[in-house]
């Protein structure tokens, strides 16, 4: 059974920092692209972050582009979410999400495969 778990999340103020991570069990996902989304209290689920399969390549919303930084690590079966200069905004649960179709210029989470998280939650304060 495939499952992703995402750890790191908590209260943070303005300005602060927060290492998210995501560890997958039950399969291998080296040869995968990997992607982190997140849904902010009351609104839809959005796209953050996607890396490659071999960490080449990366990709970010506009929203998070310079602060964010998005890795993988294929030998411990991770994917990590950097994130620097917290804002309000960035207040939301997170989730990781695994083998979806990536491009580099956009990343869809496979609709024939629930490979998701159940989400970590970042509060920034104020």
């Amino acid at each position: 059974q495939v499952q992703l778990v995402e750890s790191g999340g908590g209260l943070v103020q303005v300005g602060g920092s927060l290492r998210l991570s995501c560890a997958a069990s039950g399969r291998t996902f080296r040869s995968a692209a990997m992607g982190w989304f997140r849904q902010p209290p009351g609104n839809e689920r959005e796209f953050v972050a996607a890396i490659s399969w071999s960490g080449g390549s990366t990709y970010y919303s506009d929203s998070v582009k310079g602060r964010f930084t998005i890795s993988r690590d294929n030998a411990k079966n991770t994917v990590y979410l950097q994130m620097n200069s917290l804002k309000p905004e960035d207040t939301a649960v997170y989730y990781c999400n695994a083998d979806g179709d990536y491009s580099g210029h956009y990343y869809y989470p496979n609709s024939g495969i629930n490979y998701w998280g159940k989400g970590t939650l970042v509060t920034v304060s104020s």
